[in-house]
C-alpha cells in the first residue's frame, strides 16, 4: 500500500507539474540563469548517493540562458534519471554541455544501454507511452517524464532530439538559445 500510495503521489506531482508548464507554454521566462552549475547540481541530485558513481558530467564553461530554473532543473533530473533507469548498471551516463554555434547550448544526456527501437521514437514524448509497460512500472516511472521535458523544452524556445541505436544506447539532446551578450559585458 505504501508503495502505490508513492507511485500516486509521484503521479500526482507529476500531472500537476505538466500542467503548470503547458499553462505557462507562451510565456518565455525572462530569468537569465548560468546553466552549466544548474546542470551538474540537477544531475548530481537525480544520481542520488546511489548512482553518483556512473554520473559523468562534462558541463563546464559559461552558458547564460533565459529560462525557469526550477523546469530547467527537473528537465535534467528527468533525463538523467531516466539514462540511469534504462541505461545497463554497469555503464556510466553522460551530461554534457557545448557550444551548438555561436547562440546556442546543447545539453545532452547518453546512456548505454538497450537501445530504443526506431518505431518507439516518434512516440516518447506523448503522455503515458511506455516501450516497456511492465519494466517501466517496475523501476517507478510515471509515463509523463519525457511529456514534461518536451513541453520545458518548448516554453524556452529549445529543440529536443532522441537518438537511439539498439544494443548501444539512448542519447537525448537539448538545444536552448543562449542570452545575447550586450556590448558592456551583461
Amino acid at each position: 500500500i505504501e508503495r502505490e500510495g508513492r507511485r500516486l503521489q509521484e503521479l500526482v506531482s507529476d500531472l500537476m507539474s505538466l500542467s503548470r508548464i503547458e499553462a505557462e507554454k507562451d510565456d518565455l521566462p525572462s530569468n537569465t540563469i548560468s546553466l552549466a552549475p544548474l546542470v551538474r547540481r540537477a544531475a548530481s541530485d537525480a544520481a542520488g548517493q546511489d548512482r553518483a558513481t556512473r554520473l559523468e558530467i562534462d558541463a563546464d564553461g559559461e552558458f547564460v540562458v533565459s529560462g525557469d530554473a526550477q523546469q530547467l532543473e527537473q528537465l535534467v533530473r528527468n533525463l538523467v534519471d531516466n539514462a540511469l533507469k534504462y541505461g545497463a548498471e554497469d555503464t556510466p551516463v553522460t551530461v554534457s554541455l557545448h557550444h551548438q554555434g555561436t547562440k546556442r547550448v546543447r545539453l545532452t544526456v547518453t546512456d548505454r544501454g538497450e537501445g530504443i527501437a526506431p518505431e518507439h521514437i516518434p512516440h516518447l514524448t506523448r503522455r503515458f507511452y511506455r516501450t516497456d509497460p511492465g519494466r517501466s512500472r517496475a523501476s517507478g516511472g510515471t509515463g509523463l517524464g519525457l511529456a514534461i521535458v518536451k513541453h520545458i523544452v518548448e516554453r524556452h524556445r529549445g529543440r529536443l532530439d532522441i537518438e537511439s541505436t539498439l544494443g548501444e544506447g539512448t542519447r537525448v539532446s537539448v538545444l536552448l538559445p543562449i542570452v545575447e551578450e550586450t556590448g558592456d559585458g551583461k
